[in-house]
């Protein structure tokens, strides 16, 4: 390698620095998804940053959602499924599956690849001691899709004490012991877990830039007012509308700053935590 090259390693290095000495020992929550975490040559990335983070001394936490696969699944069993305002309405016939691929495959794949590189990462689910608790959302309109009521933030603090990287699927328990559970949206169960455990960033990895104009253009800055004024106008609609929804709340529950940021771009977490400009979009409480 030419020197100027390893000078350049070194000032990146050295640019880095004091993002390090602000992150080292806080709780940053990720929520893993899309591209990212399909794609093989991203997944193997994604695993690499997130060991790098904790080795930076910095405690990271995933909550990965599993939509695609989902989907796929539900195709190939012939089974119909359909969203409401960016949300799955999980049938029960639905619940089974996304049981069975988001505590299942995807949350053992997530835990493997880490341990892989040589950290400790420990899957779980909400119903795993009881930790995340949830209700319907509508049962009429979502069936299955719940709104969490409770979260024993010990389990997590306790597993991130004991040098675990907990990885967690949004699937929550029922305070009835026939009731097969809730499905939860991956992003708003980052943003709840986020709040009760004091994290001071939550990361959403999206298909997209971030929040973007009517003109497809990237908001590098929001604040809650913007948000609101966002989604009256239309601008923020669909899918975005549970991100930006998680966002604020876990900004109006204590979270320094949510970011939304493109995860088909390699080291996108990095980017984002390491450079004074970041990638994406980050929302705080006022500009």
């Amino acid at each position: 390698m030419p020197t100027q090259k390893k000078i350049d390693t070194v000032k990146t290095l050295i640019d880095a620095f004091p993002f390090i000495q602000l992150f080292r020992d806080q709780i940053i929550v990720i929520k893993y998804g899309g591209s990212a975490q399909s794609d093989p040559s991203l997944k193997e990335k994604f695993a690499k940053d997130i060991a790098f983070l904790f080795l930076l001394g910095i405690k990271p936490v995933i909550v990965h959602g599993g939509g695609k696969k989902i989907n796929t699944i539900l195709e190939k069993l012939d089974i119909e499924t359909s969203f409401e305002e960016g949300q799955r309405v999980t049938t029960k016939e639905n619940m089974e599956v996304v049981e069975m691929v988001l505590s299942g495959s995807i949350n053992k794949e997530i835990t493997s690849l880490l341990n892989h590189h040589g950290v400790k990462a420990i899957g779980i689910s909400g119903k795993d001691a009881n930790f995340i608790k949830a209700k319907p959302k509508d049962a009429k309109k979502f069936g299955y899709t719940g709104s969490i009521i409770d979260i024993d933030e010990k389990i997590i603090l306790n597993l991130i004490k004991e040098n675990f990287i907990p990885v967690i699927a949004p699937i929550a328990s029922s305070q009835k012991i026939s009731q097969p559970g809730f499905n939860i949206n991956a992003d708003l169960a980052a943003s709840k877990i986020a709040v009760s455990i004091g994290a001071r960033k939550v990361i959403f990895l999206t298909d997209t830039l971030g929040v973007l104009d009517k003109d497809k253009r990237l908001f590098s800055t929001l604040c809650l007012d913007d948000v609101q004024k966002l989604k009256n106008d239309k601008t923020i609609q669909g899918g975005m509308i549970p991100k930006v929804d998680a966002c604020v709340e876990a900004i109006e529950g204590g979270v320094k700053k949510a970011h939304i940021i493109d995860g088909r771009i390699e080291h996108s977490i990095l980017l984002e935590l390491f450079t004074s400009e970041g990638i994406g979009t980050v929302i705080k409480e006022r500009k």
